[in-house]
């Protein structure tokens, strides 16, 4: 594998962070905190820059990419703090629905997807985690190969807008996929800490889901088999998305350095200050050297993917840890204004780091994984 980016993939990334600087810069995404903006405007952009397209197969009016290219604008995200329904339409409806829908499902759902005319979430997570074993959400069968859902969903990305949610029941002893319309839902928006990232809890209770919006085999193994394989790109793209905000977080704090003088010295030429710098810079090289490998392996389908995708996960939540941490201490008192940009990228991190599992939820999975620890139960991961 070749971690460093071809001409291509450096073209892609720069080409999308010079969009975002001129279609979301922090005044739109404080118009977002401060007014409640929309926006939709962002959404649009992206859509004519075919951006949804991306890991779409060409058959179904995609480009046809790879996963490292989603990964790409992921992070470029992440580093934007952008809002849009972007991430869990690219990077968890889409791929729900090319993993365990039908052919005929894919050419109904994946067309207006690359087009930005559809957006869709996955809604997993109960009580905390999203760990595939932890679904307590059921599907009994009904006439005609309808089905009928029971239960709730929690922490949906994009729950109260988007157009279709992907939802993830217990089906018999295994488990079954069902895209519902977002207007047949009961959705509840959370007050949270990053407005730019807004999640919703949906109540199932008594939503009847047609046949044809019934994904692959209720119960099945493929099913099973292909939601994993979800829920591993979902995690990388978010832990992807969680090192580009840090970055930014590293970036903004190393340049007060420079300018904050401190007994007619930048503060950043003292001794100590440059340690706790330099943690913060290997911290996010490491969490992006991870979030890379994870994207390579499920691009190339690497057998790897399954560890690789909690390794990404946890780097990403610990880099958070420290350079959040750091961050707001070493710009001082100004950190902690609201005037201040520096707020939207310290919530951005630490809210990434809470969805699809935090650190020490995939610290527990390797564990598991690898055999360290028996018998260890790990809370809220995509297991």
């Amino acid at each position: 594998m070749d971690l460093e980016f071809g001409e291509g993939e450096a073209e892609l990334r720069d080409n999308v962070r010079s969009v975002l600087a001129g279609i979301c810069p922090p005044s739109v995404v404080r118009g977002v905190y401060e007014r409640g903006d929309d926006p939709a405007a962002i959404w649009a952009a992206m859509a004519e820059l075919y951006w949804p397209a991306l890991g779409v197969p060409e058959e179904h009016g995609g480009l046809g990419l790879g996963f490292v290219e989603v990964a790409i604008v992921a992070e470029e995200i992440g580093r934007a703090v952008v809002p849009s329904p972007w991430l869990a339409t690219a990077t968890q409806f889409a791929p729900a629905i090319s993993e365990v829908g039908t052919a005929e499902q894919q050419s109904r759902f994946l067309p207006p997807v690359a087009a930005g005319a559809l957006t869709g979430t996955l809604a997993l997570a109960e009580g905390g985690r999203w760990a595939l074993d932890g679904i307590s959400a059921t599907a009994t069968p009904g006439a005609n190969g309808s089905w009928r859902l029971e239960g709730g969903k929690e922490a949906v990305f994009d729950g109260a807008t988007a157009d279709e949610v992907v939802v993830v029941a217990r089906a018999g002893s295994g488990l079954g996929v069902f895209v519902v319309p977002r207007t047949q839902l009961a959705v509840t928006p959370r007050t949270v800490l990053d407005p730019t990232w807004p999640i919703a809890d949906l109540d199932l209770s008594g939503v009847e889901v047609d046949a044809e919006r019934v994904l692959g085999e209720p119960g099945s193994d493929s099913v099973r088999i292909g939601l994993e394989r979800v829920v591993q790109a979902a995690t990388v793209a978010i832990a992807t998305s969680t090192a580009g905000t840090c970055r930014v977080i590293f970036e903004q704090t190393l340049e007060y350095a420079k300018v904050r003088e401190q007994y007619g010295k930048p503060i950043g030429s003292f001794q100590a200050l440059k340690h706790r710098l330099a943690d913060m810079f290997l911290a996010v090289e490491r969490a992006t050297s991870l979030c890379y490998f994870a994207a390579l392996t499920i691009a190339e389908d690497d057998p790897r993917r399954v560890e690789a995708a909690s390794l990404a996960k946890a780097a990403a939540g610990e880099c958070q840890r420290l350079v959040v941490g750091e961050g707001l201490q070493l710009h001082g008192g100004i950190g902690y204004t609201w005037e201040n940009d520096l707020h939207f990228w310290l919530k951005r991190a630490k809210a990434g780091d809470a969805m699809f599992g935090s650190a020490v939820v995939h610290r527990a999975v390797l564990a598991r994984q690898l055999g360290l620890v028996p018998a260890v139960r790990a809370e809220g991961a995509a297991a």
